[in-house]
C-alpha cells in the first residue's frame, strides 16, 4: 500500500474512493481525481503539482475533455514516491533525472539503481550525523539535569 493510499481514502489494492470516475483505455472504470483533491490528498498546492508535471516531474496527466486534470491512482502513488525522495534530500534535478529514467523504460534499470543507492548512502551519511548529534544533546541534557538539581534524564 502506498503512503498516499494509507491516509487517502484509498482501498489496500489502490483503488481510490472518491473522486470522480473515468473510463480507463481497456474499458475499465478508474478513478480520477481533480488537481484540488490532489492536493487536499497530498499536502501539496495545485501549483506545486503543477510546476512538477511542467519540469517532467510528474508524468504527462491525463486531461479531461475540459481540459481539466486527472489524476489516476498510479499518479497518487507517484506522487507519493517523490514526497519519499524529497525527504532524503535528493536535488529536484536528480528527481527529475530518475523520472525521465522510468519514462525511457526497462534498460534504465541499472542506472536507476545506481541514483537510488547513491541517495541511499546520502541518507545514512545523515543519519549517523543525526544520531551523532543526539548524543552530544543527551549529553547536554544529562548534565543540565544533573547541575539544576533534577535527575538526569
Amino acid at each position: 500500500m502506498s503512503v498516499i493510499a494509507s491516509t487517502s481514502g484509498t482501498t489496500t489494492n489502490g483503488t481510490a474512493t472518491g473522486g470522480t470516475t473515468g473510463t480507463s483505455a481497456g474499458g475499465g472504470r478508474t478513478p480520477h481525481h481533480t488537481i484540488s483533491e490532489v492536493a487536499a490528498l497530498t499536502g501539496l498546492s495545485a501549483h506545486t503539482l503543477r510546476w512538477y508535471e511542467r519540469i517532467g516531474l510528474m508524468p504527462r496527466v491525463d486531461r479531461s475533455h475540459t481540459g481539466q486534470r486527472r489524476f489516476t491512482p498510479r499518479d497518487l502513488d507517484w506522487l507519493a514516491f517523490v514526497g519519499k525522495l524529497r525527504l532524503t534530500g535528493m536535488p529536484v534535478a536528480d528527481m527529475v533525472r530518475y523520472a525521465e529514467l522510468v519514462r525511457a523504460g526497462d534498460h534504465t534499470r541499472e542506472e536507476r539503481r545506481e541514483l537510488l543507492e547513491a541517495t541511499r548512502r546520502d541518507v545514512l551519511a545523515r543519519v549517523t550525523e543525526l544520531q551523532d548529534t543526539l548524543a552530544v544533546l543527551d549529553v547536554k541534557i544529562a548534565h543540565y539535569g544533573t547541575v539544576c538539581g533534577g535527575t538526569p534524564s
